[in-house]
């Protein structure tokens, strides 16, 4: 745990979210409201909740969640992931990878420039390949990228060659990540994504914290690919992961 929090404290290097006096609310996290710069990313409150098999990752913002998607541009390349996204303390291989293979993540991303879930068309047009626009899930392992720039994070990048343990629905892209089509669901200014697991026990032991953010897709596969470049919320505001779900 305390190599997990240190690492995520790197997170606050990368940009514009300022600590303030989030404290744990029950087995959730609440946080100050108008610390974000868009109110569509300003956490007010991180939670996640567990019944039966199922856990459910909810936030919610001083604004309406899901409003706010990157801008455009026409190329992979420089283009931009708006993300809603939980860290966890859950060992990635619970869901796929190799054991402590870095920082586990739930994450709800919205990037029109390039579609991450071929095996899904969730606009229902019949292409497999244009709706990466749509807000989406995705287990992601995040670890410090010097590369991406001081005391940055990336998304883990899969050495060429190498061949590590990856879920069954890894998407094909060289990082650490995978594209399971769990639907995220928004509510006015919640959002909320349901995810099944084979032993709900490995949530209800662990601890999380809330994050939004927004990544950056460089021009070279392995630069690396992907890179967290601007914080705009953290709810604890330490990431101390103080949240504990509840059964």
């Amino acid at each position: 745990m305390g190599r997990l929090a240190g690492s995520l404290a790197l997170l606050l290097a990368v940009g514009a979210a300022q600590a303030h006096d989030a404290k744990p609310h029950g087995s959730g996290i609440t946080a100050d409201a108008k610390t974000a710069a868009d109110a569509n990313f300003d956490i007010v409150w991180a939670h996640i909740t567990t019944e039966g098999n199922v856990a459910t990752f909810h936030m919610a913002v001083s604004g309406k969640a899901g409003q706010t998607r990157p801008a455009k541009t026409g190329k992979l390349a420089g283009s931009s992931i708006f993300s809603y996204v939980w860290p966890t303390t859950i060992d990635p291989y619970e869901v796929g990878f190799e054991h402590n293979a870095g920082i586990l993540a739930m994450a709800v991303t919205s990037h029109p420039d390039f579609d991450d879930t071929p095996i899904y068309d969730e606009n229902g047009d019949g292409k497999l390949d244009n709706d990466g626009d749509l807000w989406h899930s995705h287990w992601v392992v995040l670890k410090p990228t010097p590369a991406c720039g001081p005391g940055k994070l990336g998304i883990v990048d899969i050495p060429e060659g190498q061949k590590p343990r990856l879920p069954k629905t890894w998407p094909g892209l060289p990082i650490l990540i995978d594209s399971p089509n769990w639907s995220p669901t928004f509510d006015a200014g919640k959002v909320h994504v349901k995810v099944p697991f084979d032993d709900i026990g490995i949530v209800s032991a662990g601890s999380f914290d809330g994050v939004t953010a927004g990544l950056r897709v460089n021009a070279s596969v392995h630069a690396p690919l992907v890179c967290v470049a601007d914080v705009f919320e953290v709810a604890s505001g330490d990431l101390s992961l103080p949240g504990k779900p509840d059964q």
